[in-house]
């Protein structure tokens, strides 16, 4: 069978052409990556304080929780407790009762570290923690919030140091889920499921860049006085 040989100016014809469709791909795919998920979003005109009856009414509220932490496993108990100052304490422990982490969010959404656990003291691990909750206790200023819609679902847009928190509705009828986002796409996803009393059932913390997940099961609530 006679070999088939590319003559000099044939191959670097070849690896021209190569090139301009790598370079025209990397366009499109460079193009795309910028896009904004949010783009397509449009300004309505419902009422962006509808979605504070979406704000759990914890008193004391006890979870089973795990949490994953890039190489990092816990489970254990966290529970929410609102204390006489109208603040949120927030405690896991394992089932010892050997303290993870101890937080108290004010009501003007002042943030209070009273102890971490060494494993998990580093300042991106308690700014994330400090983050994925506030979304959860939703004590935020509504003052700067926007509401947004698209063919299905209500944004109300509340602007972060990066981009928005925002919460989706169902015209603010049900929670949807709640996205932490850049100004392009959503790094955080929230869910709180099936509310009885005020109080949702379970909540699942989702990062979409690095494992870090939280997830909470509801049980009975107790009667904790620290």
């Amino acid at each position: 069978m006679p070999s088939f040989q590319l003559t000099k100016d044939q191959r670097r014809n070849l690896l021209r052409i190569t090139v301009l469709v790598c370079g025209i791909a990397f366009f499109y795919v460079s193009a795309f990556a910028r896009r904004s998920h949010y783009k397509h979003l449009k300004h309505a005109n419902s009422d962006v304080n509808c979605i504070k009856h979406f704000a759990p009414r914890f008193t004391t509220t006890l979870y089973s929780a795990t949490v994953d932490v890039t190489r990092h496993h816990f489970s254990g108990i966290l529970f929410f407790k609102v204390m006489p100052d109208s603040s949120t304490r927030v405690v896991f422990t394992n089932e010892m009762g050997v303290k993870f982490f101890d937080f108290a969010f004010t009501k003007d959404a002042q943030f209070i570290k009273y102890y971490v656990m060494p494993k998990l003291d580093k300042k991106v691990v308690v700014k994330a923690l400090r983050k994925d909750l506030e979304l959860v206790i939703m004590h935020q200023d509504l003052s700067k919030a926007v509401s947004l819609q698209d063919s299905t679902y209500n944004y109300t847009a509340i602007p972060n140091s990066k981009g928005n928190d925002y919460y989706i509705t169902d015209q603010c009828s049900r929670l949807v889920r709640i996205e932490k986002a850049s100004k392009k796409k959503a790094v955080v996803e929230v869910q709180m499921l099936n509310y009885k009393d005020g109080i949702p059932d379970s909540i699942s913390i989702v990062h979409k860049n690095f494992t870090f997940n939280i997830l909470l099961k509801r049980t009975n609530s107790v009667d904790l006085n620290n």
